[in-house]
């Protein structure tokens, strides 16, 4: 009996599972890659994220980089309206200029027998040729007319915390700053502008304390003019310009009524923001101190009642500590010296008898 024997096929190994993770959709997401036992990278520092994540799609969260934050910008003028010198010259080309037009000016009359017969003897020169006014002696007139009035109209005079912009059909052409006399180009508009140190004392404006009861507040501003252009050409009204910053900043700066909070760290930040608002423009603060501090008048009664029954409260608790005080170191000194033996009894009355004569002391004294 023959057998035959088939080869036996070598045994598999029991198939490997693919081990993955399915949501709803049809995303896949290897095992291996949730487990591995490689070692993390270094965590890298990220700033405050937005994490975001659709429902129903298995979509893994994604993480938002937050932008960088936009800073404020303060209204700007023109970038190139910024001040810069004119050209000027000493006021001796135009005393110069002015007198040599009204000597052609003369010349011209005595050149066309213009001048009463007497004038040319009087002024030392020879008789007129009297030629009458042609077209030449007209032109003459109009040069030397021309000339007088180019000199004579172009002095101007400096004067110290005082200066000028000039302008040509609108556009700038420089500031002026220079004292005493001077020859400016008499085509020019000129605009005169104080670049002195200013005060400017406001009415009373609306205020908050850090409760947000309403105030009444006038300040002080220190102020002066630093660029002539940005100020004369980017506002018209500095002081309307400095109101309306003092508002804003007053809302964004709570106040304290004087006695009850640091005056001087609201001044500080006043100044810190009416600064910041008046510098594009050309002003330059330097100061902006509340001067008078009151309660609106909504809510001045009522604050003025609650402030005399906190007073009054904080001096009975003054007058209380004093007079407990006393008792103590009364009932202390006659129990170490020995005057008197007391027990726990008497003790009590001693001390009940002492804190009412103090008490009544005090009242007749009013302290």
């Amino acid at each position: 009996m023959s057998t035959t024997t088939s080869p036996t096929p070598e045994p598999e190994g029991p198939p490997r599972p693919v081990r993955l993770i399915q949501n709803e959709s049809t995303t896949e997401i290897p095992v291996h890659l949730l487990f591995r036992d490689e070692p993390d990278p270094a965590p890298v520092p990220l700033a405050p994220a937005v994490v975001a994540r659709r429902q129903g799609t298995g979509e893994q969260p994604r993480v938002r980089r937050p932008g960088p934050a936009k800073a404020r910008t303060l209204p700007q003028v023109d970038p190139e309206l910024v001040e810069r010198r004119a050209r000027v010259l000493p006021g001796a080309a135009g005393v110069l200029a002015g007198a040599c037009g009204a000597a052609g000016a003369l010349a011209t009359s005595w050149w066309a027998g213009s001048l009463p017969a007497s004038a040319p003897a009087a002024l030392g020169l020879p008789a007129s040729a009297a030629v009458g006014l042609g077209p030449v002696q007209w032109a003459a007139y109009a040069g030397a007319g021309a000339l007088g009035l180019f000199g004579f109209g172009g002095l101007a005079r400096g004067r110290t915390g005082r200066a000028s912009v000039l302008g040509l059909f609108g556009r700038y052409r420089g500031t002026v700053r220079r004292t005493g006399l001077m020859w400016v180009n008499p085509l020019l508009l000129r605009r005169r502008v104080d670049v002195r140190l200013r005060h400017w004392r406001s009415e009373a404006m609306p205020a908050a304390d850090a409760s947000g009861v309403a105030l009444r507040v006038a300040v002080l501003v220190v102020w002066r003019v630093r660029d002539t252009a940005r100020a004369v050409l980017g506002v018209e009204d500095h002081e309307g310009y400095l109101r309306e910053c003092v508002e804003a900043a007053l809302v964004r700066v709570p106040l304290e009524m004087p006695g009850e909070g640091p005056v001087a760290a609201a001044g500080e930040r006043l100044t810190r923001l009416v600064a910041a608002e008046a510098a594009p423009v050309g002003l330059e603060v330097f100061s902006v101190q509340p001067v008078r501090v009151e309660y609106a008048p909504e809510v001045a009664a009522a604050m003025h009642r609650r402030r005399i029954a906190a007073l009054d409260a904080r001096h009975r608790a003054t007058v209380l500590t004093s007079v407990v005080d006393s008792v103590e170191d009364t009932v202390t000194r006659l129990t170490m010296r020995g005057l008197v033996e007391l027990d726990d009894y008497e003790r009590k009355a001693l001390v009940k008898d002492l804190t009412v004569a103090f008490c009544a002391g005090r009242g007749e004294t009013g302290s």
